[in-house]
């Protein structure tokens, strides 16, 4: 039987964090209610302490959402989880994320305090924000690169607190996918009380293993992915949320399933990109402008015959428009025939070929040849031929 996965969205809270890229409130109501509606499972709002206007955003997307859980940040400190729990009261489903950084780096050099200490004071945090809510989520920050004992000990001291969520950062990217697997396996193994718990993967993309990272994650499991719409996040950004939802929808062989409403990505794409200021790469998976474009000749031929040869996705599956045959001089005959007979011209064999020819010239000029092109090439033709 599938086991869901849940989808934590964090591009409100890490996403948010990219410079230029912070939001009005209103723009931050708009894309809560469209990640609602999505379908996530956890919004995390924002980061309440930070600042008042952030305070504000998150309790009014508490008060807004329907059906997600919201989510608010906080250090291990008292202030910070105060101040979230009165962000998030609102909502139907609250919860507050409280977290210490825990690898030999955080602990002696940020913190500059001791293992020990730091295992105080987060179990004293997950005490201290059970009194508000009973849904809390810890975060080991900088797990990658954790010491996986004396991660587990924290873990089970978490838990054992009161943690119903155990959030595993790779916080800076480093970790490879079989060794980030291998660290969620032996919490798995190794902590008293990890059934009774959710494991989360927090994944970021500097060295571009965030997606992979948090399926192997699931795949030794994590049963929480955290990410954002398009990747957004801090430095190389985070988990792509499109990404992890569609490569456990596409691969039967996962038995694992999300409740995200697919045929809404490209769409909260568009608006995240629009209110972010945040252009998405063409050759961004699933929801880039080229994620369904074909310009070699061999491809086109493919597709024109099965879509399946070059594409594994239905677009209208994820709400794109659809496959683009895009014409270039290195698109064959038969895409510069299914393009021509798509404004309506049907050509015999030997008049395809003499406009193959002037297509070609036309597309080494132009580098891209467009539906106005084609008619200005199509319809000379046309006129030479009836004219001989």
């Amino acid at each position: 039987m599938a086991e869901k996965i849940k989808i934590f969205d964090t591009t409100l809270r890490d996403g948010e964090q990219v410079p230029g890229c912070q939001l009005h409130k209103d723009e931050k109501l708009r894309v809560a209610a469209a990640l609602d509606k999505l379908g996530v499972d956890i919004i995390e709002a924002g980061f309440p302490i930070s600042s008042p206007a952030d305070f504000d955003s998150v309790k009014s997307i508490a008060e807004q959402t329907e059906n997600a859980i919201v989510c608010g940040l906080t250090r291990a400190i008292e202030k910070d989880i105060d101040v979230a729990a009165e962000a998030v009261k609102p909502a139907r489903r609250s919860r507050i994320h409280t977290g210490i950084g825990t690898s030999d780096l955080h602990v002696f050099t940020k913190l500059r305090t001791t293992k020990e200490d730091v295992l105080d004071r987060a179990v004293a945090a997950v005490k201290y924000a059970k009194k508000y809510v009973e849904d809390i989520e810890f975060y080991a920050e900088d797990a990658g690169r954790t010491d996986n004992e004396y991660l587990a000990r924290v873990v089970e001291a978490v838990v054992k607190a009161g943690a119903t969520v155990v959030n595993i950062p790779d916080t800076t990217g480093y970790c490879l996918p079989d060794e980030f697997g291998a660290k969620i396996r032996y919490l798995k193994e190794n902590v008293k009380g990890i059934d009774k718990v959710d494991i989360s993967a927090h994944c970021h993309n500097d060295l571009g293993l965030a997606t992979a990272n948090a399926i192997s994650a699931v795949q030794n499991g994590a049963t929480q992915v955290e990410c954002t719409i398009n990747g957004i996040g801090e430095r190389a950004g985070n988990t792509s949320l499109e990404e992890v939802v569609m490569i456990i929808n596409q691969h039967d062989d996962l038995p694992f399933y999300t409740g995200i409403n697919t045929q809404m990505l490209t769409d909260i794409s568009h608006l995240v990109s629009e209110k972010m200021r945040m252009p998405v790469q063409p050759n961004k998976a699933i929801v880039g402008a080229n994620a369904f474009a074909h310009s070699s000749g061999i491809h086109q031929d493919g597709v024109l015959k099965n879509r399946q040869n070059y594409e594994i996705i239905d677009p209208a599956m994820v709400g794109a428009n659809g496959s683009s045959i895009v014409l270039t001089a290195r698109s064959g005959r038969a895409a510069l025939n299914y393009r021509i007979e798509k404004i309506g011209v049907k050509l015999t064999k030997p008049q395809l070929d003499e406009v193959y020819q002037e297509f070609l010239l036309l597309a080494d000029r132009i580098c891209m040849v467009d539906d106005e092109d084609l008619k200005k090439l199509v319809g000379d033709y046309v006129v030479t031929n009836i004219n001989s």
